[in-house]
């Protein structure tokens, strides 16, 4: 009997402030043994990494880091894409290259590999407030298929503390990749039909 393989996500963590949301993000991951997990950081995302987080890049056997500078992942062919892309989060500069195609790095062109094969990209730009040029790039990147979701977590399921606030974002960003059958999160359910 066959078994299908391991859903694979990319990761994609770039320069913008919200290091809180990738970190929470492995945690949730490190002990799924259904999802294969790729991770590309840039030179700015470590940085970012160190100054708000402060803690060791956690790791687990079903994951792999790349170098941003790597061309050889497979995931940077269009005969091998991920099941689904999340950058987490996506800075202004990195979103901008991807809107317009160019593929500096391995994380934009497997964004542009993911468009181009219609495979699931989601974007968390956290840059607020947005100028006409951001709105303009993501409006391109709408329009190629991409999913755009700011970090904009619910308060109606009145969190506690900080990490359950993340949580019920991570949950809804995972939902959005395809990597969960349903969504784990809050749902909202009203008592009363209006």
């Amino acid at each position: 009997m066959s078994t299908s393989p391991p859903f694979h996500l990319l990761l994609a963590i770039t320069g913008a402030s919200g290091a809180c949301y990738p970190a929470r993000l492995l945690e949730k991951l490190s002990c799924q043994t259904d999802i294969n997990l790729s991770i590309v950081m840039t030179k700015n995302a470590r940085e970012v990494w160190e100054y708000e987080w402060a803690k060791p890049l956690p790791q687990a056997p079903q994951w792999c880091y790349w170098d941003v500078n790597d061309f050889s992942a497979p995931f940077a062919s269009g005969s091998n894409p991920a099941d689904s892309m999340l950058v987490l989060p996506c800075s202004m500069g990195a979103l901008a290259r991807m809107a317009h195609g160019i593929s500096d790095n391995l994380i934009t062109r497997a964004a542009d590999v993911q468009l181009k094969e219609g495979r699931p990209l989601v974007l968390v730009p956290r840059e607020s407030p947005y100028s006409l040029i951001h709105l303009q790039n993501m409006t391109l990147l709408a329009q190629a298929g991409a999913t755009i979701a700011p970090a904009s977590p619910p308060f109606y399921h009145h969190p506690q503390d900080i990490n359950s606030l993340i949580d019920t974002f991570i949950d809804r960003l995972l939902f959005l990749c395809g990597a969960t059958k349903k969504y784990g999160g809050y749902r909202w359910e009203p008592n009363t039909p209006l």
